[in-house]
């Protein structure tokens, strides 16, 4: 980054007049009226000013941030509106101004006042923030800008609540399987994000929104593309092992189509995806309270699955892994 050419602290202006001159800047920007040559001033601008902004909030290797002059800022933009502004028009941005959208974003949710977290607290409010961020993930130019934000976002449980709790949140599925690679593993990150970091908060949604949840999570880990099928096998394994999800572990094991799914998955041609689906196997066999119904897939198909079992990744130097598929087998052969 060349430092001087977008300003520097010396120049930088007083919070109020930062905040009106950027969200003026953008208003021009959007502005259908506006002249190639007005936009381009325009662009510059948001450029300017968004650097201005993460100088106040970063310093600029000369002068330390000032809390007080953090606090004015964190007001004004709040006045204003501004996250939702930069969300929602950050592809009009340059490549440099949108990474600092990023940075702005991630250093405003930090900011703590005793218990309180007021960015927090104002996003709360300004749910569409949170689903705009969302959206990035159907514009190639910005989705891993967007995701970056989301990201920030989803570290604070108010955030992941408000978009775990709406239809938005399966959006996910879509932007897992439809998208391009990059984009792809940025949502798959983000929808894990979601699933894993405020465990109780999830455990109480996925009990309420069980069948829901679980008939979409299936196209995941069904899915055609491998990445996707061992990343999303790989978390459902995390989730039902998670002892905050007992219940929805309970529930998911006594379902013979569960089961049927897995057993089907450790034979597939990747010995990746056998692995992973394997593990969420094994939940099933060593479940000392099996269901009738799971207990007689077991038994009909003891023989077969004694012969696989016996020779399933015995190249494999996993010592754990090694001892559970021993386990197994005892349990299999007991049926």
């Amino acid at each position: 980054m060349n430092f001087f050419s977008r300003g520097s602290a010396s120049k930088t202006k007083p919070p109020p007049d930062l905040v009106r001159a950027l969200r003026d800047a953008i208003l021009r920007l959007e502005n259908p009226q506006s002249s190639v040559e007005q936009r381009r001033k325009a662009s510059e601008d948001v450029s300017k000013y968004l650097f201005q902004m993460k100088v106040l909030l970063y310093g600029d290797g000369e002068t330390e941030p000032q809390p007080e002059i953090i606090a004015q800022l964190a007001q004004e933009v709040y006045a204003h509106d501004l996250l939702q502004l930069l969300v929602h028009h950050i592809w009009r941005f340059e490549f440099e101004a949108r990474k600092d959208v990023s940075q702005i974003f991630n250093n405003l949710l930090r900011r703590q006042i005793g218990t309180r977290w007021p960015t927090v607290e104002h996003l709360s409010a300004k749910e569409e923030t949170i689903f705009a961020a969302l959206r990035g993930y159907e514009n190639a130019d910005v989705a891993l800008n967007t995701g970056m934000i989301l990201r920030a976002m989803l570290r604070h449980e108010p955030l992941a609540q408000i978009l775990l709790y709406s239809d938005k949140f399966y959006n996910f599925i879509d932007y897992i399987e439809q998208t391009t690679f990059g984009i792809a593993c940025d949502a798959q990150a983000n929808f894990r994000e979601t699933l894993t970091r405020h465990k109780p908060m999830v455990a109480e949604y996925l009990d309420e929104n069980y069948d829901r949840f679980f008939s979409q999570y299936s196209l995941l880990v069904q899915s055609s593309n491998y990445v996707t099928k061992r990343q999303s096998l790989k978390l459902l394994g995390e989730i039902l092992l998670d002892r905050t999800n007992f219940n929805i572990m309970t529930r998911y094991i006594a379902n013979e189509e569960n089961l049927k799914v897995m057993m089907n998955l450790l034979k597939d041609r990747s010995k990746n995806i056998q692995f992973e689906a394997f593990h969420v196997f094994k939940i099933f066999v060593a479940n000392p309270k099996k269901p009738p119904q799971i207990e007689a897939i077991l038994r009909r198909n003891k023989d077969k699955l004694v012969a696989f079992l016996r020779n399933f990744h015995n190249d494999r130097d996993d010592e754990q892994f090694n001892d559970e598929k021993a386990f197994l087998l005892q349990q299999i052969e007991a049926l």
